[in-house]
Formats: structure tokens, sequence, C-alpha cells
């Protein structure tokens, strides 16, 4: 008993841009929280040339995390199949992330 060619599902191109759209935009707001958390870290037990240091590179790598996210959801909002994340804006984005999580690292020490 054959059971016939099996159709194929049919995909929505527009579902994934927003999904990934949006999950760059939650992203970016969860980074704005990490930075807004650091500046608190860094002033609360009074203000220290290491601690203002270590807070500003928190908020200069957010903003660079910031900037490329908003070029990818810019991209992705632009057309109905968007082009691939370049390996070179992937790897920074990457980068960022770390440098953020090690900066946030070192306040909480």
């Amino acid at each position: 008993m054959s059971a016939g060619p099996v159709a194929e599902p049919v995909r929505d191109p527009g579902l994934q841009p927003e999904r990934t759209r949006l999950a760059w935009r939650r992203t970016t707001l969860s980074g704005a929280a990490a930075a807004v958390l650091a500046v608190k870290t860094a002033l609360h037990g009074g203000v220290s040339v290491v601690g203002i240091v270590v807070c500003a590179l928190c908020c200069g790598l957010w903003l660079g995390f910031l900037a490329l996210a908003h070029r990818r959801i810019r991209i992705l909002a632009s057309s109905a199949e968007p082009a691939a994340l370049a390996p070179r804006h992937a790897t920074a984005t990457v980068l960022f992330t770390v440098a953020l999580a090690v900066c946030g690292a070192a306040l909480v020490l």
C-alpha cells in the first residue's frame, strides 16, 4: 500500500524575518537592562575610577551592539527575503556580547 507523495508544508516567508526582528529587539532590550545594572553597580559603593571606566566600557559595548542590531533590524524589515547576516557582523555581535558579559562580571567581582 503506497501512501503517495507527501505534500510539503507551505512556508510563509514573512514569519521568519518577523520572529528574527523581534528576537533582535528583545536582545537589545536585555542589553540595555545589563548596561543599566552595570551603571547601578558601578555607582553603588561610591564613585571610583575603575568603576566608571568599566561602566563606560559596558555602555560603549552596548551601543556598539545596538548599532549592529538596529542595522540588522532595518535589513530584515526592508525586504521580503533579507540577506544572511554577514560573518563579520555576526563575529562583531558575538564579541560585543561576550565583552559585555566580561565587563558585567568584572563589576560584580
